[in-house]
């Protein structure tokens, strides 16, 4: 059965193939960067979705996001400065932030406040939490 698919196989794909092989042998980035390349100039966006659809399957959901954020350039970048008012430019922020961005400054940002505003910020989540 290999005999008969490797002789119609088309040459595309096989030197899609051997690239795979080289790039997961060599294993470093320039690798498969150039992987990439060949990619793009030998398979048809469809052919690369399915790839990257069948890649993606054989990861746990906290991998495929970490590659999301690292292949997707859209990252919000650091909070604007001030234009209105505080809670407006925060949920214009938030809007576009990614998960990573998000669990991040909400984090850094509640550690830094007192224990009294920690306290009121815990009472009003747990209360919409309730809602």
């Amino acid at each position: 059965m290999t005999k008969i698919l490797q002789k119609h196989m088309p040459d595309a794909f096989k030197r899609v193939a051997r690239m795979v092989g080289y790039s997961l042998l060599l294993g470093d980035t320039e690798a498969w960067h150039r992987l990439t390349v060949v990619l793009s100039a030998r398979l048809t966006p469809e052919q690369r979705a399915a790839m990257a659809w069948a890649a993606l399957r054989s990861l746990t959901p906290g991998q495929v996001a970490a590659v999301a954020e690292t292949v997707l350039p859209q990252r919000a970048g650091q909070p604007i400065a001030l234009l209105f008012n505080y809670m407006d430019e925060a949920a214009f922020w938030a809007d576009m932030a990614s998960e990573g961005e998000l669990k991040a400054y909400a984090l850094a940002s509640f550690t830094r406040l007192s224990p009294d505003n920690q306290a009121a910020f815990l009472d009003y989540v747990q209360e919409r939490a309730a809602a």
